[in-house]
């Protein structure tokens, strides 16, 4: 069962029932789902039998209903030892959380499956979301699931792949003329007028806690350690929140005695808000009007949680790094090369960052490093295109083979 308790405002403390609320009456800041922690009673061996999903993790999430009927198996995704590319970059101990395995393809799935049980837990009759793409595939594919109609709500220039798997999946696809920020404000406006349960505006209170089982299932594949830096790109900045609230549950009941040293957010150079105001060392984080980046997955112009993001990153001593379009193929091109593991642009982004803090002698090179690799390469498969060589054309006998493969 659950332990979640009530919702809370961030701002100023208010509590509220668990209910369909997203925003404080009084102060008009989120709302965060809270838990009764001493109720949990759990230990390291509570986790031994259960269900590798990220409902094994149940207490810590905001669903009473029984996920049956909504589930696809998301979560419990691989933390793969990464020796080859640790070798390649000097490091001793390097981790990808590889989500590009999760059942859309993307992290996405971890909230989404939140966000639509809990829609069909609130009797809502059909969900939504607003999305760069990975969330529309996801949110689509959950709601396919569970039986109810979907409205999603996207930039009208996103890859083709993404829209074409939403559909796949039966949903509605409204192609906004503008950029996600438009697409977002017209999905919250379709919450209110026709009682859509969109899923990361109106249901955002449940539908961040899916991000929080990337911390959960780190720490236990590492046999319940922390690592020393955890790596993370943002766009929203929901899942880098979410992630720093997962490793201090975890400390809090007792499951492990630490959080990480240090977090890294990392924006595309195209779109990086929050890494300006960061340099500047503002807590005001200005929107970009007009993102221009490869990794639409993070093109988001004026991200929700950006002030929240500045706050975990200076209480984990880290940085927010922007790294550009040609570091971001060139990485994406190195995890597949050396790990086998082919990432989308906003997957590769925190392995382009870790190059470059490297590079830079910013890291040390005995610390424990998890980089999250949060989305697949599959979905958009043109972006090696003119950066990778021609395939070796050779006859149809041996003899031809004589003159590529050495003997």
């Amino acid at each position: 069962m659950s332990s979640a308790a009530s919702l809370r405002c961030r701002e100023c403390g208010k509590e509220y029932p668990l209910s369909l609320k997203y925003v404080c009456g009084d102060c008009f800041g989120p709302v965060d789902v809270v838990y009764d922690y001493d109720s949990m009673g759990l230990n390291r061996n509570s986790f031994v039998s259960r269900p590798k999903s990220l409902w094994r993790y149940h207490e810590f999430l905001p669903v009473e209903l029984s996920p049956e009927s909504t589930e696809l198996q998301a979560g419990y995704t691989p933390l793969v030892n990464s020796r080859r590319l640790a070798g390649e970059l000097g490091l001793g101990r390097l981790y990808v959380k590889n989500d590009t395995v999760n059942p859309t393809g993307s992290f996405k799935d971890r909230p989404a499956a939140l966000g639509v049980a809990r829609a069909v837990q609130f009797g809502l009759k059909s969900v939504g979301c607003a999305s760069t793409g990975n969330l529309a595939a996801a949110t689509s594919a959950y709601a396919a699931r569970s039986g109810v109609p979907c409205f999603v709500f996207v930039p009208y220039d996103i890859e083709p792949a993404k829209v074409s798997q939403a559909q796949a999946y039966g949903a509605n696809i409204l192609a906004v003329e503008g950029t996600y920020d438009d697409a977002n404000r017209l999905a919250a406006q379709a919450g209110e007028l026709y009682g859509i349960g969109v899923v990361n505006i109106n249901l955002r209170p449940y539908y961040v806690e899916g991000s929080k089982t990337l911390a959960f299932e780190v720490a236990e594949q590492l046999g319940w350690e922390v690592p020393d830096h955890v790596i993370i790109p943002v766009g929203s900045g929901a899942m880098l929140h979410a992630i720093c609230k997962g490793f201090e549950e975890l400390r809090r009941v007792g499951l492990t005695d630490r959080v990480p040293r240090r977090v890294t957010a990392v924006e595309p150079a195209g779109c990086a808000p929050i890494a300006h105001a960061f340099q500047k060392g503002s807590a005001d984080v200005m929107p970009v009007e007009a993102p221009r980046t490869i990794a639409k997955s993070l093109a988001i112009g004026d991200p929700g949680d950006g002030a929240y993001v500045l706050k975990d990153i200076r209480k984990y001593g880290g940085e927010v790094e922007e790294v550009h379009d040609e570091q971001i193929v060139d990485a994406v091109y190195l995890l597949a090369k050396s790990e086998g593991i082919f990432a989308e642009p906003a997957g590769g982004v925190t392995i382009a960052a870790l190059k470059k803090l490297v590079e830079d002698g910013r890291i040390d090179k005995d610390e424990s490093v998890v980089c999250y690799v949060t989305g697949s390469g599959l979905k958009t498969p043109d972006l090696l295109e003119g950066s990778l060589p021609r395939p070796t054309r050779v006859k149809p006998d041996a003899r031809s083979l004589s003159q590529v493969i050495a003997r």
